[in-house]
């Protein structure tokens, strides 16, 4: 084992600069067995490095190399397997448990103690050593023999020592002296020996000889010795009085920090000190305007609201733990709290005696206003109350009971304020509204200035056609849907009921918009609604009152109002409480009194709507609207639906010609005066939905009442009729109603052409029974150029037929034919000449026609009419200018 050692010191770890301290044969646990040598090796350079080599034997040849290398310093547990029997395995515990089998018990025994020695010396690290026994282990001796086990181990450490350069070359040359160097090693060693111990001898004799010089190196020795002791002697003095200035440096050290440390804790209390006296001192200025300060004038309201903001700062310091436990913090704390509730309470009553007065102030009546019909204003007011609107924001803060009954007691009187000037206003707005007619005041009774409307008009009666000159009369009464006839409102009427409503309007909105804002500054109810794009129109009920509207599309905002909206809705609906009421009742006299101011309330109403919903869809005044445009709706669809009732109960005289029907020109006027109310209203869609139901209405009972008629022929009724609403749908130019201005003109068209058709039948009425029968007797199969010899239709019978209608016969039938046509036409309508001119060309027309027959079914007969096509022509022209 020694010769393995040293070829791997020599091969392996000299190169590496690393001495070999111990080694093992081993081979892996429950493997095939092949051997291996574990080594443990220092580096020869510092810091030492100890490490664990696992050397194995190359397969290609007899020398050694490196296979792995380990730590000393990974390792963890050492385990012997067995202390008390004899057990070749053991285990190293690395990155992962290592098990070997050495080749004999004492080898490993070596190879664990040469680990613990190398762990005492170098590393100190606690490495487990299990199941090893404590002979084997120096750490179980007693301290002294440790240390010369310790010493010794060094020693065996040291064991081995390289040769230098000059110690190689001197044993090569002694060996060359000596022959048997190589061949006989043991006459070699004997050899070098004899020749050891002849220089032991030489030595031992010059020691021997220099016995003098020993002693005398002896005596210096003792001498030396000597100085040594006074030397240290001093240094123990030294070393006392050193330790006493070391004593008195540390209690001058200890003595520096606890200064060091009053110092800082003094610094930190004079920053927690400066910090309250910074945050919690109010100064007595503040403390005098919150307990006396002048709450009326300018000044002292500016005093106050610098010493509420400073006091409200104090009170809102976040103190640190502990400050709240500090007496004079005690003390500070009661006194902002006391500070507080005065001037609270100053300010509270303050407040109160001034909405107070405002409500009981009776100098804004409206008798200044009648003439002008305006609310007061109450810009002085707010103007006076915003100058306290920092400190109801610092009262919401500090004292939220309080603000809340401040707030309900700005509501309650004001409220009543405003009901007194909103009723008196619009009493005064529905007297000058019923005297837009004179008939008004007598026919509803107006008593007073108390606003309320009593009586009614007599129910309208059945309305039967008496004639010609009576049809307008008839038609306007069908327009009004109202308790009063239409013929006593003229268009000024209207027109000033409409600047009545309107100025009502502006009055309230400027009124509501600057409640309401004042309202958020004084009470800083902060109103921030998002951006979004403007609302649509609340979706008016159709005329067939299926489909109720939606009152406020707000309320379907999917986002829920904030806190602060909803105080100033309530709030504004509290102090406005009548204003809804007071402009319906409005509402009810303008279409009790007119049914057409539902078209001029409807325009006026929608426009503030929008734009009320321009400025502010959530606002009180958008809602307000919004509520009562749905009310004006109702009532211009309740005139619709009494427009088309009126239609169904007309009556037609039995004894005279029917003409134009009065709903035909009611429908005329209501659309002159719809078009000129709604031009460019933001409801348009409103008025052509009321067109299609009114023009749909008119056909029916056009139609209906033309086939009642007995008097005038259902054509002419028609024909003039549709007429009439085709010329007044031309010149309106009503987009909605293009498709029903082309079916009046076809029915129209169709019903003109019937009734000449219908009419010509009479003056030539055996020639046109005659050419029926030969069209009947070709259709049923018989040739054209055969129909002449049919008994009935011969030649003869054509001729006796012709000779009845000579020229003479034919212009005076034509005569007796325009005196009936003048008859059964109006005049109104002026058709008579286009009448007669359709009857020239179906004349002419069946003229050509009864020609074409003669020449095809008489062929060569030299049979023809009595008159000819000029002679007709001059017929019509003679006749038409004789009437």
């Amino acid at each position: 084992m020694t010769a393995i050692k040293h070829a791997l010191q020599r091969d392996i770890f000299t190169p590496n600069d690393e001495r070999l301290l111990g080694i093992v044969n081993v081979c892996k646990a429950g493997k095939k067995k092949k051997n291996c040598f574990l080594c443990a090796t220092v580096t020869t350079e510092r810091p030492v490095q100890v490490k664990v080599v696992k050397v194995k034997k190359s397969d290609k040849g007899d020398f050694y190399k490196r296979q792995l290398t380990w730590e000393l310093r990974d390792l963890t547990e050492v385990d012997a397997k067995d202390a008390s029997k004899e057990n070749p395995e053991f285990d190293l515990h690395f990155e992962k448990v290592y098990r070997w089998v050495a080749s004999s018990t004492a080898e490993k025994n070596s190879f664990i103690s040469c680990i613990w020695k190398l762990n005492q010396r170098y590393l100190r690290k606690k490495v487990e050593f299990v199941n090893v026994s404590s002979q084997l282990l120096e750490e179980s001796v007693p301290s002294g023999e440790s240390q010369s086990v310790a010493g010794g181990d060094e020693d065996a450490l040291d064991d081995y020592q390289e040769l230098s350069t000059r110690e190689e070359q001197d044993i090569e040359g002694m060996m060359e002296v000596c022959e048997d160097a190589i061949s006989n090693a043991e006459a070699f060693t004997e050899q070098l020996s004899r020749e050891l111990q002849v220089l032991d001898g030489a030595n031992i004799q010059s020691i021997m000889a220099s016995e003098k010089q020993v002693n005398i190196l002896m005596q210096l020795l003792d001498e030396a010795l000597g100085e040594v002791d006074t030397i240290e002697g001093k240094l123990s003095s030294y070393e006392e009085m050193l330790q006493s200035v070391k004593d008195q440096m540390d209690q001058i050290s200890q003595s520096n920090r606890l200064i060091q440390i009053s110092n800082t804790n003094n610094g930190k209390m004079l920053d927690e000190i400066q910090f309250l006296v910074h945050n919690m001192d109010l100064s007595r200025g503040h403390i005098r305007a919150l307990q006396d300060g002048d709450l009326t004038s300018s000044k002292g309201i500016d005093a106050c609201i610098s010493a509420a903001e400073a006091l409200l700062q104090c009170m809102n310091v976040a103190l640190l733990p502990g400050h709240d436990k500090l007496m004079a913090v005690k003390q500070q704390q009661s006194l902002f709290t006391d500070l507080r509730d005065t001037f609270a309470r100053r300010l509270t009553n303050h407040l109160n005696n001034v909405f107070v007065h405002q409500g009981h102030d009776q100098s804004s009546t409206l008798s200044q206003h009648t003439v002008e019909l305006t609310l007061p204003k109450h810009g002085p007011l707010h103007r006076d109350l915003l100058r306290y609107a920092k400190l109801m924001e610092w009262l919401k803060i500090t004292h939220r009971e309080k603000y809340e009954g401040l707030s309900r007691t700005y509501v309650d009187y004001m409220s009543r304020l405003y009901e007194r000037e909103i009723r008196d206003f619009f009493e005064i707005a529905k007297i000058k509204m019923a005297g837009t007619s004179k008939e008004a005041k007598g026919k509803f009774g107006l008593h007073g200035s108390s606003g309320k409307l009593t009586g009614s008009a007599s129910s309208l009666n059945k309305l039967s056609v008496q004639g010609s000159n009576s049809r307008r009369s008839q038609s306007s009464s069908l327009l009004d849907m109202g308790n009063m006839s239409a013929s006593d409102l003229d268009v000024a009427d209207r027109t000033k009921f409409d600047k009545i409503f309107e100025q009502v309007l502006s009055e309230l909105e400027p009124l509501c918009l600057a409640e309401q804002d004042f309202i958020s500054k004084f009470f800083k109810l902060h109103q921030h609604p998002t951006f979004m794009p403007p609302l649509a129109q609340p979706e008016a009920e159709e005329l067939d009152g299926n489909a109720l509207p939606r009152m406020h599309p707000q309320a379907e905002h999917r986002h829920s109002l904030s806190s602060d909206k909803e105080m100033v809705r309530l709030m504004m609906n509290k102090v406005f409480q009548s204003i809804e009421t007071e402009l319906n009742s409005l509402i009810a006299l303008g279409d009790k009194i007119d049914s057409f101011h539902s078209l001029y309330m409807l325009v006026k109403m929608s426009h503030h709507v929008w734009t009320a919903e321009n400025v502010d869809p959530a606002s009180f005044l958008s809602t307000t609207l919004g509520n009562v445009l749905v009310t004006v709706k109702r009532n211009f669809d309740k005139c619709i639906f009494g427009q088309i009732g009126q239609m169904e109960e007309v009556k037609i005289s039995k004894k005279s010609k029917v003409g134009i029907l009065p709903f035909v020109t009611g429908f005329e006027e209501f659309a002159e005066l719809a078009e000129t109310i709604f031009r460019n209203a933001e409801r348009r869609g409103d008025l052509d939905k009321a067109y299609v139901k009114l023009i749909r209405a008119v056909f029916m009972n056009v139609e209906k009442v033309a086939s009642e008629s007995q008097k005038t022929p259902r054509d002419v009724v028609m024909m003039e009729n549709f007429h009439h609403i085709f010329s007044t749908l031309s010149r309106l130019k009503i987009s909605c109603l293009d498709a029903e201005r082309r079916e009046a003109k076809h029915k129209y068209t169709d019903h003109l052409q019937s009734y000449v058709i219908n009419s010509l039948g009479q003056p030539l009425e055996k020639l046109n029974h005659f050419f029926e029968g030969v069209e009947a007797r070709v259709a049923q199969g018989v040739r054209e150029e055969e129909v002449s010899y049919q008994l009935a239709f011969n030649k003869q019978e054509l001729r006796k037929v012709i000779k009845e209608y000579p020229g003479k016969e034919v212009k005076k039938g034509l005569d007796n034919l325009y005196k009936k046509v003048d008859k059964h036409l109006c005049e109104e309508e002026s058709l008579l000449q286009v009448v007669w001119h359709s009857t020239q060309d179906e004349f002419i027309r069946q003229y050509k026609h009864f020609e074409g027959l003669i020449g095809r079914c008489y062929p060569g007969s030299g049979i023809t009419m009595e008159f000819t096509i000029q002679d007709m022509l001059e017929y019509f022209s003679s006749i038409a200018q004789s009437h």
